[in-house]
C-alpha cells in the first residue's frame, strides 16, 4: 500500500485536476480525478482516529454554482459590459503581470460577476438564501494564504469602473464602506484606498492603464467594527454628563460612520473576516455551557454592532450588495453535534485542503503516535489533544504565579515540538537565512502564558536557542499595558531615547508592532522566535515564518482548529518545484490542536432521537435567605520555619511511569482531518542524555523548589542560604531512593534514569514541595482574589440537565441533581435535619479544592456545603471505600479550613466525611458544639 508521496498535486494557477479521498476500508488516500466537491466534513463517533471519516457536509449552492461559472468563463463570458469583459481579459493575461493570480482567486471573482451580469437564464433556479436581514449578503469563502485581499480589489475596481462608465446602471456603484475585525486588519487593507501607487491596484497590475483614471473616481472607506457601535439608550441614562440628548437617528448615525461618504447612495459593503458578523440565534446561548457560553456572548457582542450597524444604514442609504470575505464563515447555531453552522449565503468556496494541495499554504502535520500510553478511549496521543488530559486540564485551569512549574505532559510537549524546531533553525542558518523560524504558542489563559514564558525565561525547557527573552514575545491583554521593562531598554539602546519615558499607549503600539512584524527582515519583529499568546493571535497576523504551533486550550470547535492553525499557514515563499508549476511543499508541525475530533449524531434511518426533557437549574431570588458564601481563595502562601529540616524517611514513594514519558513522537500530514500513516516524520529526544547530567538535575528541581517557597521565607538571612538548603534537600532526596521508575529498566540504566527525571520533573517537584509544606510550614496565609473576595451560591449560572432531580426546600439552588441513589438519600437528610439551616450541592458552583496526588496538581469538588444553626459552615464529602488518592484530598481541605479560619472574618469553617447514608445526622451533631 503506498502512501502519499506528495501532497501537492495541482497547480494554484489552474483549476484543481486532482483531490485525495480517504479510503475508509484501507486506511489510506486515493487520487481522484477532478475537483474535490464543495464541503465539509464532522468527525464521526469512532475510537480509532484513522478508521473513522466522519459526516461530509455538502454545500450544495456552491457545488451548482461551479459548473455553470466554468461553462460561461469557457464561453467567453457572455452578458457582461464592455469593462468587464476588459478587466476579465486582462486578469487572465498571465504574461501582463508579475505575479499572476491563482485560479481561486479568478474563481471567486468571475462567480461574483456572473451573479451579477451573467444572462438571467443562465442563474435559473440559484436562490441565494438571506440571511434573515433586509439587505443582500453574498459570501467568498477562500482558505488562507489564498489572497482574498487581491479579490477584494478586483471586486473594487470591477464595481467602480463599471459605474464610472455607465453611471445610469444600478447593478454597481463608486462607493465601497469595509469594515474590518481589527486595527491590524484596517491597517493592512489600506492598500485597497484608491489614490496613489502603493496599492494593490497598482502592485498587482489590477486594473489596466488605461482604466486607472476611472478606478480613482471611487471613495473607499475603511473602519473597525467598532465604528458601528452606538450609546443606547440605557448607556444614554448612566452617563453623568449634563449632555441629556437621545440615542442618535438612523441619519445621525449613518452621517457620523461614513463620514465623507454620507451623502452616498447604493453603498458597496465588504466585510472582512465575516465570520464575525451574523444575526443573534436566540436558541444558541441556552444550549451552551462554561467558556463556550462565554465565549458566545463575547462574540455577540460584536457581531451585534457589526450587523445591526449595516441594518441602520441600509436603511437610510441602501446597501447594494454586502460581500462577505472568510476562510471560515461560520455562525453559532446550538446544534449538539458542530457549534457552528457555514453560512448559508456562500457562492464560492476554496477550502484548507483545496489549498493544501494547491501548495497555496503550507501542509499541516499533527501528532499521530508516541512512544506512551495513549487516551484510554480515542487512542490517540495525548499530544494530539495536550488540554483534554485530566493533569494539564486541571493544572492551568486555576490562578497560579509565573513560576509554578508547568505539567509534565506539557513539558515533554515542548521538548519534542522544540528539538523539532531547533532542527530547522539550524538548517535555515546553515543556508544563510536572516530570519529564524517561529514557534508560536495559543494558552488557555493569562495565568498559563506567564508560567510557559517564566519556563522558557529560566531554561526548564532546555532549549537554548529557544530560551533567549528577548527573541520571546507575551502577548494577551495585560501584557500590552504592563510589559516595560525589556521593552524599554530595547528602545532605549534601539532609538537613543533614554531620556524619554514612554507611555504605556506607547509600549503598547509598540508591542503590536513587534507582533505585527514577526519574521520581517529589517523590521522590530525580526528575530522573534518564541511567541506565546492568551486567545487567538489577532486576525490579520501573517507571519510567514511560523513552523511550530503549540495549542493549550479547550478546542471546542472545528472552526476554532482552523482559525487557529491558519495564523501559521502562510509560506515563506512562492518556489516551483524544478520542471512544473507547482509549488514545493513546506510544513507547520502541530502539537495539542484537535482536528476533526466533534462527533456527530445520527441513526441509520436518518431520524434522530427524540431528546429526553430538561430541567433547569438555577440560583431563585425568592430563596435567597438560604445563599451561601465562601472566600475566593487562588492560593495558600505558607510561613515557613527558618531552618529546612525535612526527614525523608516519612515521604512518600513517588512512581514514575516510563510509559508515561514521551521519548518519541511521529508527525503526519492531514487532509480532510485524516492523517497518513505510511508519511510520517519521527522526533526524538534520546540524545538528550549526552548533555543531561545528575547535578544539573539537582539545580533544576531545587531551582523549581526555591521559585515556589521563596516568597513565603521569613528568614533574615539572604536568599542564597535558602537555595543552599533546598539543593541539598533536592540531591538527598534524589538520593534517597525514594523516586522509582517502572519498568526497573529504568532504575537501573542512568541516562534513561536521568531522562525520566528531567521529563517529569514536574511531578518530582510537587511531590517533594507537598512533603515540605506539610513538615516545615509554620502558618497558613491564604491569598484572597482582590477582584471577587467571595463567591456564592448566587453566582452560579443556569444550566439544564436530563439527569434526576428534586426540587430543594432548604437550598438557594431550585434542584438537587442526583449522581447516585448515595446522594438523593443525602440530600434528603440535609433538607430534613432541624440543625441545618441551608445547604447546597457543590455543582456548577465552581467551590474546588486543590491538592498534590502522584505529584501533580489537580482540583477536588467537595460535594456538599452546609450552614448550621449554631452558624458553622460544614463542608461535606460522600465516600465509600477510601483510596490513597482520597486521603490527599481530604488534607488539601483540611488546610483550606484551617487557613479560612485563621482569616476569623468568614465565620467558622469544618469538613467532614460521610461513610454510609446513616451517618449524616451525626455528622451535623458533632460538629455543634461551639461556634
Amino acid at each position: 500500500m503506498a502512501g502519499i508521496d506528495r501532497l501537492i498535486i495541482n497547480s494554484a494557477f489552474r483549476e484543481p485536476e486532482y483531490h485525495w479521498k480517504y479510503n475508509n476500508q484501507t486506511q489510506s488516500f486515493d487520487r481522484e480525478s477532478g475537483r474535490r466537491p464543495a464541503g465539509y466534513f464532522v468527525a464521526g463517533q469512532g475510537s480509532n482516529q484513522y478508521n473513522d471519516i466522519g459526516q461530509f457536509i455538502e454545500l450544495p449552492l456552491v457545488n451548482h454554482i461551479r459548473p455553470r461559472v466554468k461553462a460561461w468563463r469557457e464561453n467567453g463570458y457572455p452578458g457582461v459590459t464592455g469593462m468587464t469583459k476588459r478587466l476579465l481579459d486582462h486578469w487572465n493575461d498571465a504574461d501582463a503581470r508579475q505575479y499572476q493570480f491563482f485560479f481561486c482567486q479568478l474563481d471567486a471573482m468571475e462567480t461574483l460577476v456572473w451573479l451579477t451580469e451573467a444572462r438571467e437564464a443562465e442563474k435559473n433556479g440559484i436562490v441565494i438564501p438571506s440571511d434573515g436581514g433586509e439587505f443582500k449578503r453574498i459570501c467568498t469563502k477562500l482558505c488562507t494564504g489564498g489572497g482574498k485581499t487581491t479579490v477584494m480589489a478586483m471586486l473594487i475596481a470591477w464595481q467602480v469602473i463599471n459605474k464610472t462608465a455607465y453611471p445610469q446602471d444600478k447593478r454597481f456603484t463608486k462607493n465601497v464602506f469595509i469594515v474590518a475585525p481589527n486595527l491590524t486588519v484596517k491597517s493592512r487593507l489600506q492598500v485597497l484606498q484608491t489614490g496613489g501607487d502603493d496599492n494593490y491596484y497598482t502592485q498587482f497590475n489590477i486594473v489596466p492603464a488605461g482604466l486607472m483614471e476611472k478606478l480613482r473616481q471611487g471613495k473607499v472607506l475603511i473602519e473597525n467594527w467598532q465604528s458601528l457601535a452606538w450609546e443606547s439608550q440605557e448607556q444614554l441614562q448612566k452617563r453623568k454628563s449634563v449632555d441629556k440628548r437621545g440615542v442618535k437617528s438612523d441619519e445621525a448615525y449613518t452621517r457620523e460612520v461614513l463620514g465623507e461618504m454620507a451623502n452616498a447612495q447604493n453603498i458597496l459593503v465588504i466585510n472582512d473576516e465575516a465570520h464575525h458578523a451574523w444575526r443573534k440565534n436566540p436558541e444558541v446561548k441556552i444550549s451552551l455551557k462554561g467558556q463556550d457560553r462565554k465565549a458566545y456572548v463575547e462574540n455577540e457582542a460584536q457581531a451585534t454592532v457589526w450587523i445591526n450597524g449595516l441594518d441602520r444604514i441600509n436603511k437610510t442609504r441602501n446597501i447594494l450588495t454586502c460581500y462577505d470575505f472568510s476562510a471560515t464563515p461560520f455562525a453559532p447555531s446550538g446544534k449538539k453535534n458542530d457549534e457552528e453552522a457555514l453560512f448559508s449565503w456562500i457562492v464560492s468556496d476554496f477550502g484548507l485542503n483545496d489549498g493544501i494541495e494547491s501548495g497555496l499554504v503550507k501542509t499541516p502535520r499533527i501528532v499521530v503516535r508516541d512512544d506512551s500510553v495513549p487516551d484510554p478511549e480515542t487512542f490517540k496521543s495525548k499530544l494530539y489533544h495536550i488540554y483534554a488530559d485530566e493533569t494539564v486540564r486541571d493544572d492551568i485551569n486555576r490562578p497560579s504565579a509565573p513560576e509554578e512549574p508547568l505539567p509534565d505532559l506539557l513539558v515533554q510537549a515542548y521538548y519534542l515540538l522544540g528539538k523539532d524546531w531547533l532542527e530547522i533553525y539550524k538548517s535555515w542558518k546553515e543556508q544563510g537565512a536572516v530570519v529564524p523560524p517561529v514557534m508560536i504558542t495559543v494558552a488557555n489563559r493569562t495565568e498559563t502564558a506567564a508560567r510557559i514564558k517564566y519556563a522558557f525565561d529560566h531554561k526548564r525547557i532546555q532549549i537554548e536557542e529557544l530560551c533567549i527573552p528577548q527573541h520571546t514575545i507575551h502577548i494577551d491583554s495585560k501584557t500590552m499595558e504592563a510589559a516595560q521593562d525589556d521593552i524599554n531598554l530595547d528602545l532605549e539602546s534601539e532609538a537613543n531615547e533614554s531620556t524619554r519615558k514612554l507611555s504605556k499607549k506607547d509600549l503598547a503600539a509598540i508591542l503590536r508592532d513587534t507582533v505585527d512584524t514577526v519574521g520581517q527582515r529589517g523590521k522590530r519583529g525580526e528575530q522573534v522566535r518564541n511567541v506565546i499568546s492568551v486567545g487567538m493571535l489577532s486576525e490579520g497576523w501573517d507571519a510567514k515564518t511560523v513552523t511550530h504551533i503549540m495549542g493549550l486550550r479547550a478546542f471546542s470547535s472545528q472552526l476554532l482548529c482552523e482559525q487557529v492553525v491558519g495564523r501559521g499557514l502562510r509560506r515563506t515563499s512562492y518556489d516551483l518545484a524544478e520542471g512544473s508549476d507547482i509549488f514545493t511543499a513546506e510544513y507547520v508541525n502541530i502539537f495539542g490542536i484537535p482536528f476533526t475530533f466533534l462527533p456527530h449524531e445520527s441513526t441509520e434511518n436518518g431520524i434522530a432521537p427524540v431528546p429526553k426533557a430538561k430541567t433547569q437549574v438555577e440560583a431563585l431570588q425568592e430563596k435567597s435567605r438560604y445563599e451561601i458564601s465562601w472566600p475566593n481563595i487562588i492560593r495558600i502562601n505558607r510561613v515557613f520555619y527558618p531552618i529546612l529540616s525535612v526527614d525523608l524517611n516519612h515521604i512518600e514513594p513517588l512512581v514514575l511511569d516510563a510509559a508515561q514519558t514521551r521519548l518519541h513522537a511521529e508527525l503526519s500530514p492531514v487532509i480532510d482531518g485524516k492523517v497518513d500513516l505510511l508519511t510520517c516524520t519521527d522526533i526524538d529526544l534520546e540524545k538528550l542524555d549526552s548533555e543531561l547530567r545528575m547535578q544539573r538535575i539537582v539545580f533544576e528541581a531545587a531551582g523549581q523548589i526555591y521559585d515556589l517557597m521563596k516568597s513565603s521565607w521569613q528568614s533574615q538571612g539572604t536568599k542564597y542560604a535558602l537555595i543552599g538548603q533546598v539543593i541539598k534537600l533536592v540531591e538527598q532526596y534524589l538520593q534517597s531512593g525514594v523516586i522509582e521508575i517502572e519498568p526497573l529498566l529504568f532504575n537501573t540504566d542512568l541516562i534513561r534514569q536521568r531522562i525520566v527525571y528531567m521529563l517529569n520533573m514536574n511531578k518530582i517537584v510537587q511531590h517533594l514541595w507537598s512533603f515540605i509544606k506539610l513538615e516545615q510550614t509554620e502558618k497558613l496565609v491564604p491569598i484572597i482574589d482582590a477582584s471577587k473576595k467571595t463567591r456564592s451560591t448566587g453566582d452560579m449560572m443556569t444550566w439544564f440537565t436530563s439527569k434526576p432531580c428534586a426540587i430543594t426546600q432548604k437550598s438557594h439552588i431550585s434542584h438537587c441533581v442526583y449522581d447516585s441513589a448515595w446522594e438523593s438519600t443525602e440530600s434528603f437528610r440535609l433538607e430534613k435535619n432541624l440543625n441545618v439551616t441551608a445547604w447546597a450541592k457543590n455543582d456548577h458552583l465552581g467551590f474546588e479544592i486543590l491538592y498534590v496526588y502522584d505529584g501533580v496538581v489537580r482540583k477536588y469538588t467537595p460535594d456538599f456545603l452546609v450552614k448550621l444553626t449554631n452558624g458553622k459552615m460544614l463542608v461535606l464529602e460522600t465516600k465509600g471505600q477510601e483510596t490513597r488518592r482520597d486521603k490527599e484530598k481530604r488534607k488539601a481541605l483540611a488546610e483550606w479550613v484551617e487557613a479560612v479560619n485563621e482569616l476569623g472574618e468568614y465565620g467558622v469553617w469544618c469538613n467532614d466525611v460521610s461513610y454510609n447514608v446513616a451517618d449524616v445526622d451525626g455528622i451535623v451533631k458533632k460538629h455543634l458544639g461551639g461556634a
